[in-house]
């Protein structure tokens, strides 16, 4: 069972039916019950006073979610609570950091729901813990045990104060997720988030010799080196086309006035597979001057990296213009990370004729990518009265001359020959 937290009454309630859940009977039905809506769950076992109905219901969801998210640790008997599920890292995320971090000791500052923490200590002798919430330590306690984990120390309390009682060098890498919603306020910079890795910059590198902070996808990449002064490393990492966080790594020995190297780290959900493009050099804006066969756009992670010029000079690609990340060539490139399209046609964007090249291709529906254009999607959705569909693709941009342009290509997919036919 879960261990109690003394002197914290409030979480009584919550760490309670916890517990209860925790009962074989109800460990039962919640996997005879698994794919059931949670809503339709709480609704037929209401009135089962002996049962709590709310955390099951919940449970039920995130389970659900976990699935998805955690595909090997949800096959435990975790328990969750849904904002530190949603917080989290994913599995595949989690297990990128840990390919690059190890050594003997590390200290994850935020530890959530643990997840971070769980692949490190595959990396490590041993890993601490740190969250300020009992209820979220006392559950992860139960996590790690259910996963076998063993080498993790748990500590509750304000991360920050209680690392710098530790001597120097206690660890190998701090490892900092910080939260980035207080009051029910969501914030970007990393001087908003708690804690404050940039107030605390000089204190972690003294207990650590390498830092790794976990930043939001959104937090704008130039302008970190005066903040940072150890800042050595940016990686914008996605999954599945999805960026996922920005990883800013720091080292103690590097000098303040070093270059920043920035890579983008597309990942696979269902595979180990790990495409990276690496910033170094300068690399030209190539605007070629007509769109080509293929059209290609680039992993989000490639594109918030702005590394989309690398990848272009390395792939012999060009771009349609000056002012969007959008690639064409005449040959189809293999295992492009990011999006492939055979273009069926190119035509200068005119309101009055444009319903009719609709009609001569037949276009009923088609998905809508709108990168520096006038009109919104939705508008031109509305406004010619088309459906939505996976391969039709009509990409409203400018041309090599800043001129309104629409592009209509055919979404080729790993495998599929049926987009190259035309």
């Amino acid at each position: 069972m879960l261990k109690k937290i003394k002197n914290h009454t409030q979480y009584s309630k919550v760490l309670r039916e916890l517990n209860d859940l925790l009962y074989p009977d109800i460990q039962a039905l919640l996997v005879q019950h698994s794919s059931a809506d949670p809503t339709v769950f709480a609704l037929q076992f209401h009135g089962r006073k002996e049962l709590p109905i709310r955390a099951m219901a919940e449970q039920l969801a995130c389970r659900q979610k976990a699935v998805k998210k955690l595909p090997t640790l949800s096959q435990n008997n975790l328990l969750y609570t849904p904002l530190a599920l949603e917080q989290s890292s994913g599995e595949r995320t989690a297990l990128y950091k840990a390919s690059f971090m190890s050594g003997k000791r590390a200290i994850d500052l935020s530890g959530g729901l643990g997840i971070d923490t769980m692949f490190l200590a595959r990396a490590f002798q041993q890993v601490v813990y740190f969250e300020r919430d009992p209820l979220l330590c006392a559950l992860v306690e139960h996590n790690l045990t259910v996963s076998g984990i063993t080498n993790v120390a748990i500590k509750n309390g304000d991360s920050i104060s209680m690392l710098a009682k530790y001597p120097d060098n206690s660890f190998d890498w701090i490892y900092v997720d910080p939260a980035r919603r207080e009051q029910g306020q969501r914030s970007i910079a990393l001087e908003a988030a708690s804690p404050d890795v940039v107030a605390s910059h000089d204190l972690l590198l003294k207990k650590a010799p390498k830092v790794c902070i976990k930043a939001s996808p959104a937090l704008e990449i130039s302008g970190l080196k005066k903040l940072l002064p150890a800042l050595h490393t940016i990686v914008v990492v996605s999954v599945d086309r999805e960026c996922k966080e920005i990883l800013l790594l720091l080292e103690r020995a590097y000098p303040s006035d070093g270059p920043v190297q920035v890579k983008a780290v597309c990942l696979n959900a269902d595979s180990e597979e790990i495409t990276e493009v690496v910033g170094g050099g300068e690399a030209p804006r190539v605007v070629g001057t007509a769109v080509k066969e293929y059209l290609y756009e680039p992993d989000p992670a490639i594109i918030k990296a702005r590394l989309s010029v690398v990848l272009a000079r390395d792939s012999g690609l060009q771009f349609v213009n000056k002012s969007v990340d959008y690639l064409t060539a005449d040959c189809k490139i293999k295992a492009f990370p990011g999006r492939t399209f055979r273009v069926v046609e190119c035509v200068p964007y005119k309101p009055k004729s444009f319903r009719a090249f609709l009609e001569r291709h037949a276009i009923a529906g088609a998905s809508i990518q709108r990168r520096d254009f006038p009109l919104a999607a939705e508008e031109l959705r509305k406004k010619y009265r088309l459906l939505e569909s996976e391969r039709a693709f009509l990409f409203f941009t400018r041309d090599a001359a800043g001129h309104p342009l629409c592009i209509y290509a055919l979404r080729c997919f790993p495998g599929d020959e049926a987009a190259l036919s035309g």
